[in-house]
């Protein structure tokens, strides 16, 4: 069962810069360096309008139809997930690739599963993140589905070249 002891808290100060890092990397032309796992979501802001960046953790990627599945581990809080339920069509790089991409919120129940594929995918890491973002999971796929219930997953799905 996920319950959550906490609310997680934004990162700010030093912890913020820490968090923004891989950005540079992309901006370095490094991109590379992070593989598949991570990629850079180019995206609007909601009140600005100006043009933000975040790197984010790929959750699993669909070859087939080269979809790239996300997640908000900061939940509805996180300014790129306003930001692209605000303005969905964006572009993303993964590595050296770019994409033009349309961002979909996951429903709660493919949030669930996303969650749980992840879980068995990468058992020790869903421990840790499930801490850092203040849940308590019992380890079992059910626990992994409350959790991924509980958080905003996000398809990133290719958009047709124009």
């Amino acid at each position: 069962m996920a319950v959550q002891t906490h609310q997680p808290k934004l990162p700010s100060g030093l912890s913020r810069l820490l968090f923004r890092m891989p950005i540079y990397l992309y901006k370095l032309r490094l991109g590379w360096l992070l593989g598949g796992r991570f990629l850079l979501l180019n995206h609007i802001g909601r009140k600005s309008g100006l043009p933000r960046q975040a790197v984010v953790e790929v959750v699993r990627h669909d070859s087939a139809s080269d979809t790239y599945i996300i997640a908000s581990g900061f939940g509805d809080q996180a300014q790129w997930f306003q930001n692209l339920m605000q303005t969905p069509d964006v572009t993303i790089q993964v590595g050296r690739r770019k994409l033009a991409v349309h961002a979909r919120r996951l429903s709660p129940d493919e949030a669930a599963d996303e969650m749980a594929d992840y879980a068995r995918r990468n058992p020790k890491a869903v421990r840790s993140l499930a801490g850092f973002m203040g849940f308590e999971v019992d380890g079992t796929e059910e626990g992994y589905r409350q959790l991924g219930e509980h958080l905003p997953f996000v398809a990133l799905e290719k958009r047709d070249a124009k």
